[in-house]
């Protein structure tokens, strides 16, 4: 009923961006433009996710000038790293991909985001 007006989604479709309490900070489901989008407030939406690209392109160029500096002064550079995956190699496809090393699920038992970079 009023699919027309849900862009013909599926329900399941629908409640995949759904906000569930207790996720970690970093959760997509958190992105304030897609919060502001699906309520309809497209401009604030375009506005907000121009900053938020502006600020994924800061952190990019800092991460990237500590790397040179390191790079000039021998100095150890230990580039970022997801919280909760690694890099490894698929036995089958010889592929790098990202295996979940562990520690989400501990973090949200304790409401514990402490490690989680601001990204928004």
């Amino acid at each position: 009923k009023y699919a027309e007006n849900m862009y013909y989604f599926s329900d399941l479709a629908l409640t995949l961006n759904a906000p569930e309490s207790g996720t970690a900070p970093t959760d997509s489901r958190r992105r304030p433009d897609q919060r502001l989008m699906e309520n309809g407030r497209w401009d604030e939406a375009n506005a907000e996710k121009q900053r938020l690209e502006e600020k994924q392109r800061i952190s990019r160029k800092r991460r990237e000038a500590e790397a040179a500096r390191a790079t000039e002064d021998g100095t150890p550079h230990d580039p970022y790293k997801p919280l909760w995956f690694e890099r490894k190699k698929d036995l089958v496809t010889q592929e790098l991909t990202h295996v979940y090393k562990g520690g989400y699920w501990e973090s949200k038992e304790k409401q514990d985001w402490s490690l989680c970079p601001d990204i928004f």
